[in-house]
């Protein structure tokens, strides 16, 4: 029987570059070569396309990609694929973006299609999504750099242009310290950061600004950080629950790309009913989107109540080594080399 041509495309022009190519390495060292002829693309961060040429050899975190050739004509190459793998975070690959090439071009791919990974990749637009599901949630504002001055959009989306000193006071009346400020577009923690005092939300709002126009601010919950993988397109499991223990005051870039400290339990040492609940909720936030093929659904439990509130969702994970998604199936039974064949046969079947 003829091996399937999967295109596996990693890279990218987002800030996540780095991780994805990490994330690309795990995956290639796992496909099923007896399956799949396999022809790793790179995205480089100006947006050119690229052959990988693999080599075997271990790449550090950050690390530049060298072996590569570029691809003459790039839409003739893909049209010559079967399935595409695309492992990409962030912007232009986690948005909905890419999805709609391999949509234009009638290629099957792995995961979410355009409207789930625009949704999921907007953590605005997810949580008026997961307001509608009745999926319980942190209180939250959000405001949009406009000009020299910011945007502030209410509950139900009047708009007022406002200074940040007067949109800071808005959010204060509503939102208790301490805070967390997140691009609205941006994933692997990047651009997020916590307020404890009136002037660090200042700041940080601006410095969110930096990265996305569409700013974020949610209360904090004092609670534990929890997270559940789902597969599937019509028929979805979820996996067991996993815990995050961030060496960081929350679990940033940098704790978990960069800080060694940072750990986690799989599965969560948390009550059975629990665990039960978060894969149920995990499973409605996936449908909610329309998600289809895979996505991490991450949680807090509140210490004080054990109260569930749903965070976010992410329709292409990271698969690196020490990733959530492929540990937790691994925990549930399914193997990581598994578990990348079965993505790629629910890419096939959502055709």
């Amino acid at each position: 029987m003829a091996k399937k041509k999967l295109g596996v495309v990693f890279g990218g022009m987002s800030t996540e570059n780095e991780v994805s190519v990490v994330s690309a390495e795990s995956i290639l060292n796992n496909l099923d070569r007896e399956k799949y002829e396999v022809f790793p693309i790179y995205i480089d961060k100006q947006g050119n396309w690229w052959k990988y040429i693999e080599n075997g050899q271990k790449r550090e975190f950050g690390a530049r990609v060298e072996n590569k050739e570029k691809i003459e004509n790039l839409i003739e190459y893909l049209k010559n694929l079967d399935v595409i793998f695309p492992v990409l975070h962030g912007l232009y690959g986690e948005d909905g973006t890419i999805q709609g090439l391999f949509e234009l071009l009638k290629i099957p791919y792995v995961g979410c299609r355009v409207l789930a990974s625009s949704v999921g990749m907007d953590k605005v637009y997810t949580k008026i999504v997961f307001e509608k599901a009745g999926l319980n949630q942190t209180p939250y504002e959000y405001v949009r750099k406009y000009k020299n001055n910011y945007i502030y959009v209410d509950k139900n989306f009047n708009e007022n242009i406002m200074t940040l000193k007067e949109v800071v006071e808005k959010i204060t009346k509503n939102l208790k310290f301490p805070m967390f400020v997140k691009p609205s577009n941006s994933g692997s923690s990047v651009g997020v950061r916590k307020a404890d005092t009136l002037e660090e939300l200042i700041e940080n709002i601006e410095y969110a600004a930096s990265f996305d126009k569409k700013v974020l601010i949610e209360q904090g919950i004092d609670g534990k950080e929890v997270e559940c993988a789902v597969l599937g397109n019509e028929e979805v499991i979820a996996s067991c629950v996993g815990e995050i223990k961030s060496a960081d005051e929350f679990y940033s870039y940098d704790a978990k790309y960069k800080n060694e400290e940072s750990r986690t339990e799989i599965p969560a040492d948390i009550p059975e009913e629990l665990s039960n609940e978060i894969r149920k909720q995990a499973i409605k936030a996936f449908k909610s989107i329309d998600g289809k093929g895979l996505s991490r659904v991450d949680f807090f439990i509140e210490n004080s109540t054990n109260k569930i509130y749903i965070n976010e969702i992410n329709t292409l994970p990271g698969f690196t080594s020490i990733s959530m998604y492929p540990k937790m199936f691994e925990a549930s039974g399914v193997p990581y080399k598994e578990l990348l064949t079965k993505l790629i046969e629910l890419a096939e079947e959502g055709v």
